[in-house]
């Protein structure tokens, strides 16, 4: 009984504490925070409780003209118009809120430029990030920080420097003939021309030579990872458009919580396998005094790593599936998205795409093979890659969080505030790249990236500063790969039922697939 009692008199300290918490999380230290930025003249949209500015940011989307929605050379209006309605009005930085977290957005040069000066110590990835993406990235080199991101970029990067890479041409070349067989096929049941939804295609291509050349797994094992990596990206993100009180729903027992949990064991399984595998295969070459001949390197690397991490929040298991996923789904889904871009904009664009074919059966005539030489060598296409990754950024958002007091841009910028850089924004305004900056214009690189717009830091397809993607040489070589292959085998043009709807799921990829028409060259 008089336990009871104490309870009952205990309870509602316990819900008045949890209710004062709430209020200073959602209303005090935002105000606060709000306060001393209106201090320094940084301003932005005044938020409501619990929702903060999305709501303003659905009528934003929801009163865009018709025209807008239209405008295929400045998708930005569709994904994000929120941030360049609040640009205009109230400057290069403001403060706007999802209702849980306040984010200082930032557009100015001079404040980007010393991002990219910051050491990882100074910058690093949002802690609310590395929770709400936990299932598809866990503690792994995307969203890790401090001691564990640098131990793990040191067992990750020296696996795909461009010596690396080099090496791996052939086997990224062998990987596009079963892209190839197929489409032959296909057109040898219709005529030589069809309609063909690329996309689908060249993420098969893209994960077989992840699978490969990074982890030695077969493809079916590979692709099995890739598509339940796909639906958790897409499960992900569509939890991720919940804010404010609403983000508890992600530790509740729900039909898409279960679905999250379930493809997360799922996945865990399939990556333990493949590296108990890599183990299995190193061991018995070992003892028979050989050498591997495998490309599963990186597996190597991490696997041996997984013991010696510095406070990793987890088990050596955990450090293995966790780096794993990040480079499946960095190497791969990125990859995919960028190759069907470059074909739309080819296909939309031939005077470019035929100058990419001359190019790439001038580069391959009389070659048995393709090798590292022969890509090196091709100036258009790279202007054509560049270009690409311009107008349609894989990592169209890019968050840190000042992990101590910083000074950017002569703000000084203190410890825990989210910055967020949107890139895609940038990489299409006019300011920095000309009144054509929405239009596809490869020859804006003919000297190169440096010379391609001022601030030359204004151009960060693979992110830019300590925290730069280490795969960015890989990505490149198989986009070369698979543009050479391709074009020198069929024409693109477009199709009568590609509807351009960019869509923003982490990437930034076709909102309705990319159905092209593929004719077989002569």
């Amino acid at each position: 009984m008089e336990k009871l009692q104490l309870l009952a008199l205990a309870l509602p300290i316990l819900l008045g504490l949890a209710l004062l918490y709430i209020c200073y999380v959602l209303l005090l230290r935002p105000e606060r925070m709000r306060r001393r930025w209106r201090k320094k003249g940084v301003r932005g949209p005044r938020p409501t409780f619990l929702y903060g500015n999305t709501q303003e940011m659905k009528r934003i989307r929801q009163d865009l003209t018709p025209a807008q929605k239209l405008d295929t050379n400045s998708y930005i209006y569709t994904l994000f118009p929120h941030l360049l309605l609040w640009r205009e009005t109230y400057g290069t930085v403001f403060l706007y809120s999802t209702g849980a977290v306040e984010i200082l957005y930032a557009s100015d040069p001079g404040m980007i430029k010393d991002m990219s000066h910051c050491t990882s110590s100074e910058l690093g990835k949002p802690i609310y990030l590395q929770k709400s993406r936990k299932p598809l990235f866990g503690g792994g080199i995307f969203k890790s920080n401090g001691a564990i991101w640098a131990y793990e970029r040191k067992i990750i990067a020296p696996e795909l420097f461009m010596e690396k890479i080099k090496v791996m041409v052939g086997l990224i070349v062998e990987a596009s003939v079963p892209l190839l067989e197929a489409w032959e096929s296909m057109l040898d049941n219709s005529g030589g021309s069809r309609e063909i939804d690329v996309d689908d295609y060249l993420r098969s291509f893209s994960a077989d030579v992840i699978a490969r050349a990074c982890f030695g797994s077969d493809f079916a094992t590979g692709q099995e990872i890739f598509c339940k990596l796909r639906q958790l990206q897409k499960a992900i993100s569509q939890q991720d458009t919940l804010v404010g009180l609403s983000g508890l729903w992600k530790y509740l027992p729900t039909k898409r919580n279960k679905e999250i949990g379930e493809l997360e064991r799922e996945v865990r399984l399939l990556i333990l396998d493949i590296a108990s595998r890599g183990s299995s295969s190193s061991n018995n070459n070992n003892k028979n005094g050989c050498m591997h001949t495998t490309h599963d390197d990186l597996l190597r690397s991490i696997v041996d790593g997984a013991h010696q991490c510095p406070s990793y929040p987890g088990t050596a298991e955990d450090f293995i599936v966790d780096n794993c996923k990040n480079i499946y789904f960095g190497g791969h889904e990125t990859t995919a998205v960028t190759a069907t871009w470059c074909l739309m904009l080819l296909a939309t664009h031939p005077a470019w795409q035929d100058r990419a074919r001359a190019e790439a059966l001038e580069a391959c005539r009389g070659c048995t093979s393709i090798d590292f030489e022969i890509l090196r060598r091709l100036k258009t296409i790279t202007m054509v890659i560049q270009e690409t990754i311009r107008l349609y950024s894989p990592a169209s958002l890019m968050m840190r969080e000042a992990l101590t007091d910083v000074k950017l841009g002569g703000l000084k910028v203190p410890q825990g505030t989210i910055i967020q850089i949107a890139i895609a924004v940038q990489h299409l305004d006019r300011d920095v790249w000309g009144q054509d900056a929405g239009e596809f214009r490869p020859d804006r690189f003919a000297n190169g990236a440096v010379a391609a717009c001022k601030p030359t830091h204004m151009y960060m397809p693979f992110g830019h500063g300590p925290r730069i993607c280490p795969g960015q040489h890989l990505a490149m070589v198989k986009l070369k790969v698979v543009l050479v292959r391709l074009l020198s085998k069929f024409a693109f043009s477009p199709s009568p039922r590609y509807q351009h709807a960019p869509l923003f799921r982490l990437t930034v990829e076709p909102g309705f697939g990319m159905p092209l028409v593929v004719t077989r060259l002569p």
